[in-house]
């Protein structure tokens, strides 16, 4: 595997680390500015729907110069992005520098790809892009719970300088480990937004949205869950992030292991558990040792959905590969915007910080109600056509016969 995959993986794993790390710091960031857990949220929820934005529109206009340049654009936009956040005066310059580095990640993961596919071998292309998503994998197991730790120990604002600093590491190394690549050939975007006019493909997306924002619900108020409802400190957050992102891990690689041969099952086996995960967390939430394995199966169960939903995606939308990559990150995060938002109506409602729990089973519950229809549309579908097709060359036969 070439170096040039290293420096791919490292502005990931800081990628991974500035959209994750907020959540162990709401508590921090609200009690400097002044304003409620609820609102603190709108950081999370910003940060998504930048995502959702960003994605398609910094894609298209990747495909305007070289893929390597293109990168080192998205990393420097990622770093001033941090760096804003870190300088913030008031509230809405932290929720602006938020959307600014938001703006960077959809498509440095689309466009990211495609390079470390480029960078091997044919036989190694799904390595060299695995390798890349490795950065974000380990994020969540490194990156925030260590952004959490110097976050609640130094302050808030030098994770976010660290952070920025991993973004500057990125960027030199794009410039000096990846090789030039030609410029990606221009997006015919009327044939490839054709695609989202199949039923299929928006059932997927939909499906994306509403499945992995069931995770989100719940692990966006994490720290005022754990540290006001199982008594924890709030130093031990960090660990139990890990505990998270260790669950991610194992539910990713488990994902990505039966995606390929039972795609559908997979999906309804993950969500359904997730959905009961989620419900139960509102009990589990009172006892520590219940919690840590809660959140543990959260971690697994919620990733678990990720190959096969991005899997589904990409085979509804076979004719526009490119846009597809770029917007199934981007619905991912609309669920996180649309989880996170929802949670905090909950607990502002004054229904407690367990709240969001429901939310996020009633979601995962939804997304296995549109898999199973869409499972059935499928097949009303292939029925349909084989139907079609048998009885095509019977007219044929018949007048044959006649004759």
């Amino acid at each position: 595997m070439p170096l040039a995959l290293l420096a791919l993986a490292i502005g990931a794993f800081g990628i991974g680390t500035t959209e994750f790390v907020i959540m162990g710091l709401l508590p921090e960031v609200a009690a400097d500015f002044q304003v409620s857990i609820p609102t603190a949220g709108f950081l999370v929820t910003g940060y998504a729907l930048g995502v959702v934005l960003g994605a398609p529109l910094m894609t298209v206009l990747g495909t305007r110069v070289t893929r390597k340049r293109m990168l080192m654009l998205l990393m420097g936009l990622f770093v001033v992005g941090n760096v804003v956040s870190a300088l913030a005066p008031v509230f809405g310059v932290m929720l602006a520098g938020r959307v600014i580095a938001s703006l960077a990640h959809g498509a440095f993961f689309g466009i990211g790809s495609v390079v470390a596919a480029d960078l091997v071998a044919p036989q190694k292309k799904a390595g060299a892009i695995a390798m890349m998503f490795t950065g974000l994998t380990v994020a969540n197991v490194v990156g925030v719970p260590l952004g959490t730790y110097i976050g609640q120990s130094v302050g808030w604002r030098t994770t976010f300088i660290v952070v920025a600093a991993l973004g500057v590491v990125g960027l030199l190394g794009v410039a000096r480990l990846v090789p030039e690549q030609p410029k990606a050939e221009g997006v015919r975007l009327r044939h490839e937004l054709a695609a989202f006019r199949n039923v299929q493909v928006l059932l997927a997306m939909a499906m994306t949205v509403l499945g992995f924002g069931g995770v989100f619900a719940a692990i966006t108020y994490i720290t005022p869950m754990m540290t006001e409802i199982a008594d924890y400190s709030a130093s031990s957050v960090t660990w139990l992030l890990v505990l998270f992102g260790l669950g991610m891990v194992g539910g990713n690689l488990l994902g990505g292991k039966f995606a390929d041969r039972h795609l559908m099952p997979m999906l309804y086996v993950s969500l359904g558990a997730l959905s009961v995960i989620l419900a139960l967390f509102t009990l589990t939430a009172h006892n520590k040792i219940a919690a840590a394995v809660t959140i543990v199966l959260i971690g697994g169960l919620g990733f678990a959905t990720v190959p096969p939903l991005q899997k589904r995606v990409l085979d509804q939308a076979a004719g526009a590969p490119t846009l597809a990559s770029a917007v199934n990150i981007g619905a991912f995060n609309l669920g996180n915007a649309l989880s996170a938002w929802l949670g905090g109506l909950v607990i502002a409602a004054g229904l407690g910080y367990t709240a969001p729990n429901w939310v996020g089973a009633a979601l995962a519950a939804s997304a296995l109600v549109l898999a199973v229809l869409s499972s059935a549309l499928e097949r009303r579908t292939a029925t349909r056509s084989r139907l079609v097709a048998g009885h095509i060359p019977e007219p044929v036969e018949a007048s044959v016969a006649r004759h």
